[in-house]
């Protein structure tokens, strides 16, 4: 009795199999029925000068030349400006216990981190200097910073 159950099974299995075979078989072959009526396969696109898809072809005529020795690779040089590292300003806050302070720049209107350890003469509130800048751990520092 175990051996005809065991067959059974396998011949509904194999029944299966076939009638899925047979499912994917139409669908195929209605996607190849439905392609022929629509005009068969992917319908075609181009792309414009402008870079869009477009369903017509360009026009050559309008085409620009372009004069391939023209064409510069690369990153154009950098043209170095002069360069005042010397700035004015004047101490917007300066906390002596702590030993930090901002320093406000007379052209940009920017404050800038002062620590005790950039000061070259001591600096009160209100003070006007000139100091350098150094990039910090958080952005540019005040160094070198003397009363004028």
């Amino acid at each position: 009795m175990a051996k005809s159950q065991q067959s059974y099974n396998k011949r509904e299995k194999e029944k299966k199999r076939l009638k899925r075979r047979e499912e994917k078989q139409k669908k195929k072959e209605a996607r190849k029925a439905e392609s022929k009526e629509s005009g068969g396969g992917i319908p075609f696109a181009y792309v414009d000068q402008y870079g869009n898809l477009t369903d017509t072809p360009q026009d050559h005529t309008e085409k620009e030349e372009i004069d391939a020795s023209e064409i510069v690779l690369g990153i154009p040089k950098k043209v170095e400006e002069e360069f005042d590292p010397v700035r004015t300003g004047k101490v917007s806050f300066f906390d002596h216990s702590k030993g930090f302070g901002f320093i406000l720049d007379s052209e940009t209107q920017e404050k800038y981190f002062c620590h005790i350890s950039g000061l070259i003469d001591e600096i009160n509130e209100n003070d006007k200097v000139t100091f350098e800048l150094e990039k910090g751990l958080k952005g540019l520092n005040a160094v070198k910073v003397k009363i004028i």
